[in-house]
């Protein structure tokens, strides 16, 4: 699901930035940008994250904003040298390459703030992280509270249209013994009764539906509690989409009856509608 938290934190050394945004993917993916002082950081800030996010295209931000403006700031004018030696070495290769003052200092490690402490510093992005992990892990959950109702709403949904569909089925047998026996007592010679109520019954048995909506039934029961379930539910919930599928194509194909034929419609409707909130879920 997509999300998105930002936090900052005053220090000694200036302001302390953190910022997360996620989109969907179906595992995940951190991407990750570090100031110089916190660098080291890396890998247990993708680890802090991971205990608390196991799916999503999430993109993690930190920056050290200066209290005191360009006075806090020094420059590493060893690493200034290196560079400027090695522009010369390639000036003969590359004679239009030019270098501007902002593009230099924007090479790691150029630009430092003076005087930081940095496992102080690293110990409050930490805090921070935390903090707005926190709101992170909230915002998922509250969107997650939205796309669930919204699922629900669809699966009452199909529970009606199956209700509606068990109680025209019974009218709908009648109808079509009706038929039948209508079309009969046409014929010019009379049918043998025994055979006529043999072959309605093995006609009427293709038609039934009874044991496609016991499904629907339990699979709108397995949907609702894997709704209430914390752990990441797409793949499940891709799974019962395929079942309700299923079951809609088979009502369909047995229906004789425009009632039927129409509940089947809805129903596979009704099922794409949840197969795209799903893929907020992804």
């Amino acid at each position: 699901m997509t999300a998105y938290a930002a936090g900052e934190r005053s220090t000694e050394w200036g302001v302390l930035g953190c910022e997360m945004r996620a989109v969907n993917h179906r595992f995940l993916e951190l991407g990750v940008r570090l100031p110089d002082e916190l660098r080291v950081l890396e890998p247990q800030l993708r680890e802090r994250v991971a205990t608390r996010v196991s799916r999503g295209k999430l993109d993690l931000v930190l920056r050290l904003r200066s209290a005191n403006g360009s006075d806090a700031l020094q420059v590493d004018e060893a690493l200034v040298a290196k560079l400027g030696d090695l522009a010369r070495q390639l000036d003969a290769g590359f004679p239009q390459l030019r270098v501007q003052f902002t593009d230099l200092l924007q090479f790691p490690g150029v630009l430092q703030a003076r005087g930081v402490d940095v496992d102080a510093l690293q110990r409050e992005a930490m805090v921070l992280l935390d903090a707005v992990l926190d709101d992170f892990v909230a915002s998922r959950e509250r969107e997650g509270g939205k796309l669930a109702e919204v699922i629900g709403e669809r699966a009452t949904a199909i529970a009606a249209i199956a209700a509606e569909v068990r109680t025209l089925v019974p009218l709908i047998r009648t109808g079509q013994r009706t038929k039948l026996e209508a079309r009969l007592a046409d014929l010019s010679q009379p049918a043998d009764p025994g055979r006529v109520e043999q072959e309605l019954v093995l006609w009427l048995q293709k038609l039934d539906v009874d044991e496609e909506l016991d499904r629907v039934d339990s699979h709108l029961s397995e949907l609702r509690r894997t709704l209430k379930q914390k752990e990441p539910v797409g793949r499940r919930l891709d799974f019962l989409l395929q079942e309700f599928n299923r079951e809609a194509n088979t009502l369909g194909s047995k229906s004789v009856d425009a009632r039927t034929s129409n509940a089947a419609v809805e129903l596979k409707v009704l099922i794409d509608q949840i197969r795209e909130q799903i893929q907020n879920i992804e």
